[in-house]
């Protein structure tokens, strides 16, 4: 018998009074924006199943995946729900439970089409990357899952087609978790970086246990680990792995979020991963298909007190407008989110001790993260998605809960945050178990909206509301690069202000946002110049851009179409 390990439940009581006391001391003012839940009215009504039948398996505690996808190409983001399954021989629905694909229609509303695009296909399902892996235009799905993962290739007629075994990635049967489409070598061609966890199976679960008598969900420590994986795209339809070749080969990691970014400015895409009770890992490119990890020399391994904390999951952005991608990593209760700065010199600090943010997330357990600008200020703000893994916790941690109100930090500029989540509305503060999140502009109107799951319980939609603020959009057409331009680098000037932000898949925990970038202008009607690094080496270059448009970029030609934004929301 094992017993769980006790060092994460402890109790920090004198530190939660600290927490309600800051967070109640000097309240922002209520921004205007604000975030209604359209779940029900747009006709959504998935529900996750994790399976649970009384023996606590550990995937049961993860929840699954969100993503945003245009799959029909109608300009129109739609949503991809991941879904788990009843474990084998212990049936607790009527039928299979599959993932969910619903069609945005453009009037308010979502259509289940998951059949009819024929991807009601049973597995445990976790995690969702969405990219065009063979630029025929039309963007495809890989799907992690506990046991085999599929590649369902985008057959450009609103169906797709499982390719698992085709394109090579039959055979590994793992824990798998999130996943990246990332186009290392650049050579035009997306290549896939996959997480994994802990070496698990029913065969293998452990009895764990907190008071002695009844079987608990293990932690991570009694597990070992298993590396991630690198699928090189060789151009015609097939991976092969790299993973070794690569040097990425590391069986002791535990991994559960991953992101890409350009982090030493060398214009080759990095990762960064987030693990859990294990180091971080940061992957520098060496530009030759080989990688250097440096998570503990640049900082990101570990806690201020060099602690291996419990990341769930990642993202990267330009947050402080200093041309340098840092990391936000949500962690475990008792250890609040990592808000790693990129200090431009190899080397990463973690602000979130010193900030709102640290003190905002301390007692939270967060799974889903991003940086967005909700109210298209210019400046990225932060959402993270919470939920405890243990339905009993508040009977030893009084200040901890199961389900948790999200957090959502708005970017005052200098470094400096305010939490403004309980002015978002009622149904944005309710308190969920949720897991995977995503955002995505399902009305065209230009501001982000937010797509979450819960484990074992339903997907909420929110819509952003409310904003008077400007914004431009931008979808990238590569050529030479990747068809969706994965990886690609924008800089957009106006008023004074340089933003810059990198196209890129994955980020989050098991999600994926849409494929367009979205540019918060504030005041400003055009932006003065927008210029677009491509991962082939081609700049192209653009002025005086009117706002409230989506543009598409073609590489090498420019700007090719103009949509209006729905500035109004209006469908």
């Amino acid at each position: 018998m094992r017993i769980r390990n006790a060092k994460r439940w402890l109790p920090l009581v004198a530190v939660a009074a600290a927490l309600v006391t800051a967070r109640a001391k000097n309240p922002p003012a209520a921004p205007q924006p604000h975030f209604v839940d359209i779940t029900r009215p747009a006709g959504i009504n998935f529900v996750h199943n994790n399976g649970a039948f009384g023996e606590e398996y550990l995937p049961e505690t993860l929840g699954s995946g969100v993503a945003f996808i245009d799959y029909n190409n109608s300009g129109r983001q739609s949503i991809l729900l991941i879904n788990g399954e009843d474990w084998p021989g212990h049936p607790i629905h009527h039928g299979p439970t599959t993932m969910e694909l619903w069609r945005n229609n453009g009037n308010g509303t979502f259509t289940n089409v998951t059949r009819q695009a024929h991807l009601n296909v049973p597995m445990y399902g976790m995690g969702v990357a969405v990219g065009d892996y063979n630029n025929d235009g039309c963007d495809d799905i890989f799907v992690t899952a506990v046991g085999q993962n599929h590649l369902f290739r985008n057959n450009c007629n609103g169906t797709f087609t499982d390719v698992t075994r085709q394109a090579g990635l039959w055979g590994p049967q793992e824990f798998s978790t999130s996943a990246a489409w990332v186009d290392y070598d650049r050579d035009g061609s997306l290549d896939l970086l996959v997480a994994n966890y802990v070496q698990w199976s029913p065969k293998t679960d452990l009895y764990c246990t907190i008071d002695g008598k009844t079987k608990s969900y293990c932690t991570p420590e009694e597990y070992k680990g298993e590396s991630l994986r690198l699928w090189h795209n060789n151009g015609n339809g097939t991976f092969t792995d790299d993973t070794k070749k690569a040097g990425l080969w590391d069986p002791t990691a535990k991994s559960l979020g991953i992101t890409i970014a350009d982090f030493n400015g060398d214009g080759w895409p990095d990762i960064a991963v987030s693990n859990d009770t294990q180091p971080n890992k940061l992957y520098i490119n060496n530009r030759n298909g080989t990688f250097t990890e440096q998570g503990v020399t640049s900082g990101i391994a570990f806690s201020g007190d060099g602690v291996a904390r419990g990341g769930m999951g990642i993202d990267a952005a330009d947050y402080d407008h200093s041309g340098r991608p840092s990391l936000i990593i949500t962690n475990f209760s008792n250890q609040m989110l990592a808000l790693y700065h990129n200090e431009g010199n190899g080397l990463f600090v973690d602000d979130a001790p010193h900030s709102e943010i640290g003190r905002a997330s301390l007692l939270t357990l967060g799974f889903g993260c991003f940086w967005l600008d909700y109210n298209l200020d210019g400046w990225l703000d932060l959402y993270a998605a919470n939920g405890h893994i243990d339905p009993g916790i508040n009977a030893i941690q009084k200040q901890v809960h199961y389900a948790e109100p999200p957090l959502l930090f708005r970017n005052l500029g200098n470094g400096r945050f305010a939490d403004v989540t309980s002015h978002m509305g009622t149904a944005f503060n309710q308190t969920r178990v949720a897991r995977g999140a995503a955002y995505g502009d399902v009305n065209n109107d230009g501001a982000p909206d937010i797509l979450i799951s819960t484990n074992s319980g339903p997907a909420a939609l929110f819509l952003n509301e409310g904003e008077t603020n400007h914004s431009l959009r931008i979808r990238l057409v590569g050529v030479k690069s990747n068809r969706d331009g994965i990886g690609a680098v924008a800089d957009v000037r106006a008023g004074g202000m340089t933003q810059s932000e990198m196209l890129r898949s994955g980020s989050s925990y098991l999600s994926s946002s849409e494929l367009v970038l979205t540019f918060g202008l504030g005041s400003n009607t055009k932006a003065d110049s927008v210029e677009i690094d491509w991962p082939s080496g081609r700049r192209d270059q653009m002025t005086n851009v009117a706002a409230d448009q989506l543009i598409t970029v073609k590489e090498g030609a420019g700007i090719i179409a103009r949509k209006p934004l729905n500035r109004r929301g209006a469908w």
